[in-house]
């Protein structure tokens, strides 16, 4: 008995990973192009996040990119990847500086000096890694509602 052959082409259509790259030689005309990025960036993101992970990545973006503006000479870079299944985002940003991020003390009378305690609220710790000219600075912010338990 012939058992004729059949042959499946099984292409999987895997999703294109979202990624984006910038650098600026002055971090401060960056920080409205870097949220404008995490937007735009997310808007294409399947599925897409609600309104409030977006301004969440776009709050982590805009301080990272503005304490690198700050304390480094520049240039200063970013890079925003989009985890699989669109669960999280991947903020990084890279600078000159050799001096680590340092959260301040909270004081509520203070102007300023608090980034770093949002950043680390709305997003899964905060990475360093240090560069042969500087570091970059890593966070990663959820984009998916946490599971209730």
């Amino acid at each position: 008995m012939d058992i004729p052959l059949r042959t499946h082409a099984t292409t999987q259509a895997r999703p294109a990973l979202l990624r984006y790259s910038r650098t600026w030689d002055a971090g401060v005309s960056g920080i409205a192009e870097a949220r404008d990025a995490v937007a735009a960036l997310l808007a294409q993101a399947r599925p897409a996040p609600g309104r409030r992970p977006v301004q969440d990545a776009q709050l982590v973006v805009s301080e990272l990119v503005t304490n690198a503006a700050k304390h480094a000479p520049g240039p200063c870079a970013l890079a925003l990847e989009l985890l699989p299944g669109a669960t999280a985002l991947r903020i990084t940003v890279t600078d000159t500086s050799r001096q680590p991020p340092r959260r301040r003390r909270p004081d509520p009378r203070r102007i300023g000096g608090h980034g770093l305690h949002l950043v680390a609220m709305l997003s899964h710790g905060l990475e360093v890694t240090w560069l042969a000219r500087g570091k970059e600075v890593t966070a990663t912010v959820p984009l998916l509602p946490a599971a209730a338990g």
